[in-house]
Parts: structure tokens; C-alpha cells; sequence
């Protein structure tokens, strides 16, 4: 099993085997999904599993497993990507995300992973910046975004392009940022 980062509850490491129903559940769950347009099947989840597993195994980037430290227990992801939206983000953005298993909500977890994420990137990948993004609307993340020391960029707030013209509601998004040069200021 390749650790990733570990805090004082969770720890950050790459999927595995056992962890595909996890996956599956926060991936399909219409309230994890809920500013998503499309909850994912089975076949869709397993795919991108193997997508994010390759990817951590390769370059050490990818939306991580979270699990309980203390049982290994994964409870969702957080962790780093590249998204391919160019023009919207240059070729080499790097993102931060995270989603949860909803009965593992309100516990402070996403911060405390998102905060190792960040400190990974920053010092074992020497990324310049790490940014997220959000529909307008999901305040709950925006709130992890700024909890964990990210400001809001309104310059580069953009309609997202792989939401479909049927979730109107769904293509704005804001974004947030915080550089290497930021973490000086010690994240809320």
C-alpha cells in the first residue's frame, strides 16, 4: 500500500482492491453528486478508479483514498489532478478535490486531508500553485477551499465546458487558488 500522507485520523495512500465499492457508493450517491450532471454507474466508477490508481502509481498525482487511520477504512478521496480544461486552466493546473461517503460528513475530514494534499504537492511535487473549483452554488466546498487557506480568483472563474446545456444551473464555476508562496499565511 503507497501512503500518500497520513494526519492525525486519515490517511492519504492510493486505492485499493477492496476499496471499489467505496467508490462506487460516493460516485453514484445523488447527494454527494449533487453539482454534478451525472451520477456513475458501476462500469463508469471501475474505469475511473483504474484511471486514478494507474495515475498514483506513475506520477504520485491523483484524487487519493482517505481512510480512517486507525481501521483503514476508506471513507472517500481527496487529493491532486491535472484537468484537461484549456483554455479555461493552462495545460499544467494542478487541482485539488475531495468527496466524501455522506454519513462521513461534518467531521472536519475534508479539511484535515485537503491540508495534507496541499502540503504534499507544495513540498514533494514543488507545485507552484494548487488551485479547486467549485459550481457557485456548492458552498460547502467553498468553504473547505477557503478553511484550508485558498482565495477566491473571480478572473478566472469560468462554464465549465463538460457540463451539459440541460444543468444550466451546474456550468458556473468559481475558482480558488493558493501558491507555494501562500502556505506562509497559516490556512484557518
Amino acid at each position: 500500500m503507497t501512503v500518500i500522507a497520513a494526519t492525525e485520523r486519515l490517511v492519504l495512500r492510493n486505492w485499493l482492491e477492496s476499496d471499489r465499492d467505496l467508490f462506487h457508493e460516493i460516485n453514484s450517491d445523488p447527494e454527494v453528486m449533487e453539482f454534478f450532471a451525472h451520477r456513475r454507474t458501476r462500469a463508469e466508477s471501475d474505469e475511473v478508479f483504474d484511471r486514478i490508481r494507474d495515475a498514483i502509481a506513475t506520477t504520485g498525482i491523483g484524487f487519493y483514498a482517505v481512510a480512517l487511520r486507525d481501521l483503514d477504512e476508506p471513507i472517500g478521496f481527496c487529493g491532486l489532478w491535472v484537468p484537461e480544461l484549456e483554455p479555461f486552466l493552462p495545460k499544467d493546473t494542478v487541482e485539488i478535490g475531495w468527496r466524501l461517503a455522506k454519513r462521513h460528513w461534518g467531521k472536519g475530514y475534508v479539511t484535515e486531508a485537503a491540508k495534507a494534499a496541499l502540503t504534499h504537492g507544495f513540498i514533494n511535487h514543488d507545485l507552484p500553485e494548487i488551485v479547486s473549483f467549485a459550481v457557485t452554488d456548492n458552498h460547502r466546498s467553498i468553504a473547505v477551499m477557503q478553511r484550508i487557506g485558498m482565495r477566491h480568483d473571480s478572473a478566472r472563474d469560468f462554464d465549465h465546458p463538460s457540463v451539459p446545456d440541460s444543468h444550466p444551473h451546474l456550468k458556473r464555476h468559481v475558482l480558488y487558488a493558493v501558491s507555494r508562496d501562500d502556505r506562509s499565511i497559516e490556512p484557518r
